[in-house]
């Protein structure tokens, strides 16, 4: 009888350690650790290759981006419901809902119906993180609109219907909405801080910007306005370009404008980040960031490649910025992938023997592929960080041409449940680990 007596009471006391440790303070209130907040990083348009060029220029060949450095890999498979190369607009349609679409779907399936998510419902797995109360927000360094991110919370008929677009995202519920494209925040004729009244798109009369304002938004404008913001604001409107905050076109002609890479005032992705998670880590129920450096698909797509390795490298430090975080924030899942190849990037590398530092490089390769170097065609080559030996090398980048390609793209996570990502990864499979982070379960099954 007292062995019994002794069994149960030790069978409670076990139950009620169980329950207190789920509730310590590394865990509040959560009684399933493998729940947690997500950031999905899109650097739109990299593969392995591009990834590889970023390394060589700013680390050198023994050097490691923080992307290197991200404990999971794999990788990712992204063909379409109806072509094997991805669209940037499907591409997200399917990070956003887990199913396969066609190429030119912006969240709508082939009868114009909102497209029904993995889950069972017709919604976005954004839109079911606003519905759970969760902070979220959505980062780009192009236009608002781009579909890396806007797929995320907006669905049109067209992914050119820009207005309608950038209307439906500041109309969704988001907490944080950082990017470019101010033009089509205003009605024709209004001028803003970075638009003309030339400018200015929208033709039917709504001025979003004030719309926001009176949803509770505090608008920002410039790098320096962000980094200024409260320590408590709840939500944030960044509008940081009248386009995109890069100037994406070849070297050639943005030398002949003289442009910059990057608007100057405009804070980088990784600055947009450290400020996002300061504003939606207050959320008590989890978050959910989506962040899209679009350069590294729009400078690939002109074959502009100091634009494309730049953007990379911005990509890169704000995969850094989110690991920091996860380094004292263990419940936090990252996980990064691009939906296709921009440009098809391939780095050459060979002796100084071949390629002169002080010599301009072919403008093509011997089966016709041009060539760039730091400056565009027929330039002085790119010369790597030194390895460990403190010697450089010089390279160029060959093109495979001007569009979007199925080409080595690896996809990445760390922290919470970064040991589920498939070691080969289904565009629908990162909508899944996504899912079954934010929300704590596996998506139900159809």
């Amino acid at each position: 009888m007292l062995k019994k007596f002794n069994t149960k009471v030790i069978a409670i006391a076990v139950t009620v350690l169980v329950a207190i440790l789920a509730c310590t303070p590394e865990n509040p209130g959560n009684p399933n650790p493998r729940q947690g907040n997500v950031i999905f990083i899109h650097p739109d348009g990299t593969s392995v290759s591009h990834w590889g060029a970023a390394r060589m220029l700013y680390f050198g060949p023994d050097g490691r981006l923080n992307w290197d450095k991200m404990s999971h890999l794999a990788v990712y498979l992204g063909h379409m419901k109806n072509q094997l190369t991805a669209t940037s607009n499907a591409g997200a349609v399917t990070h956003a809902t887990g199913v396969k679409v066609n190429a030119d779907s912006f969240g709508l399936d082939e009868s114009f119906q909102p497209v029904v998510a993995f889950s069972g419902q017709s919604k976005t797995i954004m839109e079911e993180a606003i519905a759970a109360r969760k902070a979220t927000a959505i980062v780009n360094s192009g236009m608002i609109h781009e579909p890396g991110t806007g797929a995320f919370v907006a669905k049109a008929g067209n992914r050119r219907q820009f207005a309608e677009i950038t209307k439906q995202i500041v109309l969704s519920g988001v907490d944080v909405i950082m990017g470019g494209g101010e033009m089509w925040y205003l009605p024709k004729g209004t001028a803003g801080r970075h638009t003309t009244a030339e400018q200015s798109q929208r033709q039917d009369g709504i001025n979003l910007i004030e719309e926001a304002k009176s949803r509770g938004y505090t608008v920002v404008y410039t790098r320096d306005e962000l980094l200024k913001l409260p320590a408590n604001t709840q939500k944030v409107l960044g509008i940081f370009a009248a386009d995109d905050t890069y100037n994406d076109a070849p070297e050639e002609e943005l030398k002949k404008q003289n442009l910059p890479l990057y608007v100057p005032t405009a804070p980088t992705v990784a600055e947009m980040l450290e400020a996002t998670l300061k504003i939606v880590s207050q959320n008590s129920h989890g978050f959910f960031i989506v962040l899209e450096e679009e350069g590294s698909d729009n400078f690939c797509n002109f074959n502009h490649a100091a634009g494309c390795i730049e953007a990379v490298k911005r990509a890169d430090d704000a995969v850094g910025v989110a690991m920091k975080f996860i380094e004292k924030n263990p419940n936090t899942l990252l996980v990064t992938a691009a939906d296709s190849d921009a440009g098809g990037l391939e780095v050459v590398g060979v002796t100084e023997a071949d390629f002169p530092l002080d010599k301009p490089l072919p403008e093509k390769g011997e089966n016709g592929a041009p060539w760039d170097g730091k400056e565009g065609t027929a330039t002085l080559p790119f010369v790597s960080a030194p390895d460990r030996q403190g010697q450089r090398f010089p390279f160029a980048i060959a093109w495979a041409g001007l569009g979007d390609f199925t080409g080595a793209i690896i996809s990445k996570a760390h922290g919470l449940n970064a040991d589920l990502l498939p070691n080969t990864a289904d565009n629908t499979d990162i909508y899944k680990l996504m899912y079954r982070t934010l929300f704590g379960k596996e998506v139900p099954q159809k």
